[in-house]
């Protein structure tokens, strides 16, 4: 399938990591790296309280800084949560939804992921829905029943109009910071088939047009041959996007493809 329909994303994502000072200090290091890069949009999803800090310091870059979650609702007594509007009015254009660690330790499920997508472009946001299967259900040859399932709750009621400006991540649980990878072919093969789930539901063009990134242990060392697969779109990177000289690696990887 042919990638001039849609656009190559490389988001970092810092998880709960880097203080205001250490994102200062990453992003002096950073710009002196960057390429000029040509398909390759680039984000980086950092800590709530790091937004402000993250955007001056890559002011008049082209690195955009997103958001790791949100709350459905608009406001209310959720304490310690961020809606969408409050991430929209700080310039956030890109948010995580459904992170596996999400769906681990704050009981994320596939409802909830719905109402969070639908929240995001609500608020004018493009949420990153994250999908992927655990290693016993890899195991048991399901993974194509997990993937379906997921994508097709998380993207229910969406119109199709609103579709192109959702970004879908495929990061199987297995490989979510154990080091361990998807093989190119697994990791397209997954990609693949969400597209599939897509265009039954969309049609073929819209599911053209959907950015399908991949995440689980890309790094700079197989960031190339898992770019270089037709339906891999890009990288929701962990790790590695914490160092300045690897983010950059991966960023060049996609930047050739």
């Amino acid at each position: 399938m042919n990638r001039r329909y849609r656009k190559t994303i490389i988001a970092g994502n810092w998880k709960m990591n880097k203080t205001a000072s250490e994102t200062k200090a990453f992003a002096d290091e950073l710009k002196t790296m960057l390429p000029k890069a040509k398909w390759c949009d680039i984000l980086l999803c950092v800590p709530f309280v790091n937004i402000p800090a993250a955007q001056k310091a890559f002011k008049d870059t082209r690195v955009m800084i997103g958001a790791q979650n949100l709350h459905f609702e608009e406001s209310g007594a959720y304490t310690g949560e961020v809606s969408a509007a409050m991430l929209k009015e700080l310039g956030v254009k890109y948010a995580i939804i459904g992170h596996s660690e999400r769906r681990q330790y704050w009981n994320d499920n596939d409802i909830i992921v719905n109402r969070k997508a639908h929240a995001a472009i609500n608020a004018g946001l493009y949420p990153v829905i994250c999908v992927g299967e655990s290693k016993e259900q890899r195991e048991l040859g399901v993974t194509r029943e997990v993937i379906d399932l997921q994508v097709k709750t998380a993207l229910a009621g969406i119109p199709a109009e609103k579709i192109r400006h959702v970004v879908i991540a495929y990061e199987p649980l297995w490989a979510i910071g154990t080091g361990d990878t998807a093989t190119a072919e697994q990791a397209n093969e997954v990609n693949e088939e969400i597209r599939t789930v897509i265009r039954k539901l969309y049609g073929a063009r819209v599911a053209r047009s959907v950015t399908i990134l991949y995440g689980g242990s890309m790094n700079e060392g197989n960031a190339r041959e898992l770019l270089a697969q037709p339906d891999v779109d890009g990288g929701l990177i962990g790790g590695a996007s914490l160092v300045p000289e690897k983010f950059t690696a991966i960023i060049n990887a996609a930047n050739q493809e």
